[in-house]
């Protein structure tokens, strides 16, 4: 027996997406959702109201049109690195299927994987290209104490994660160290939990060198190592002025006569052979604190005799008179 007509045109319909619309019914105002065209072929009603190659067929959101049944959109599309492009359908021609899926690890945006694209009487794919970006899966731990493991994961080609997942656990840091010199303002414990903070101070005179506050992390170690408290240095000259901090004072004239750390000072040498005078710096590191070389202390006839010959009052150097000195190019010899 002969097959149904409607049986036949529902089965050319699903074979081929082809048939005309002219005994199917109405055409969809749409068959995939979010499509964009620039332009959509000449509106129709039936065959007869296009040309001999054109048939009224669907196409989208453009509705009946008059479009090439044999019309094909690009095929293969090029490589993509995210993502893989395969048909749904038999040919790559008018009102085709094509499958974009993105490749492990990464997503479209909305978090889909998949986007269905179709061939439309413009020869284009519908849709925007698809673009698929890398995402980061947070672990699915929330902890209110410490986190023993990575706290993010990535999905890998093979579909497995590249960590372990993260575990929750009590984590506790040990005291650390005690700072010379210093006070450690924190209730004093055996250990302390994530997130317990420590601040530090220094003793009158002693400058902190480090971090002023350290932090329990979730790994169980402290953020920073304990800082340190730097002494002062005393100036290693009495009867000679000296540069700190951009002005030339005698020694008495500064509080106790000492530089906090880190601070500079500059001495006057003599030139070995002319009545002039050179400059060379030291810095003062915890406590420590040696005049240069070319440094001569003057004797106290000459600071009371001769205050205006000691060698911080006379006329200095030309440049190139010093060059021979090392201690004249070094601003911190040890």
């Amino acid at each position: 027996s002969s097959m149904d007509p409607a049986l036949l045109l529902l089965f050319l319909w699903t074979l081929t997406g082809t048939v005309s619309l002219q005994s199917s019914g109405s055409c969809p105002e749409r068959l995939l959702a979010e499509e964009r065209r620039r332009t959509c072929p000449r509106s129709c009603r039936s065959d007869q109201d296009c040309g001999n190659k054109r048939q009224c067929l669907c196409d989208g959101q453009c509705g009946l049109s008059c479009v090439v049944p044999g019309r094909t959109c690009p095929w293969p599309l090029p490589l993509s690195e995210d993502s893989e492009a395969r048909l749904l359908s038999p040919t790559h021609s008018f009102s085709a299927l094509l499958e974009v899926r993105c490749k492990p690890g990464f997503t479209l945006p909305g978090g889909l994987d998949v986007a269905v694209r179709r061939c439309q009487g413009d020869r284009q794919w519908s849709g925007d290209e698809p673009i698929c970006t890398a995402h980061v899966v947070p672990p699915s731990v929330s902890c209110r104490a410490g986190v023993v493991g990575t706290t993010e994961n990535f999905c890998q080609d093979d579909q497995s994660w590249q960590h372990p997942h993260p575990i929750c656990r009590t984590v506790f840091c040990q005291p650390p160290r005690e700072v010379e010199q210093g006070y450690v303002v924190a209730v004093q414990k055996t250990e302390y939990q994530v997130g317990f903070d420590i601040h530090y101070l220094c003793r009158k005179n002693y400058l902190l060198d480090g971090p002023q506050k350290i932090t329990c992390l979730s790994n169980g170690s402290w953020s920073a190592s304990p800082p340190h408290c730097r002494a002062r240095c005393v100036i290693p000259a009495e009867r000679s002025r000296v540069v700190i901090g951009g002005v030339k004072r005698w020694p008495f004239d500064v509080t106790d006569a000492m530089v906090p750390h880190g601070e500079n000072v500059t001495f006057y040498c003599k030139h070995p052979q002319k009545q002039c005078s050179f400059t060379a710096t030291q810095s003062c590191f915890d406590g420590n604190l040696r005049p240069p070389a070319c440094y001569l202390e003057p004797t106290w006839l000459q600071y009371k005799l001769f205050p205006h010959r000691l060698v911080s009052e006379i006329e200095a150097c030309d440049p190139g008179d010093a060059e021979w000195y090392p201690d004249s190019r070094s601003t911190d010899a040890a």
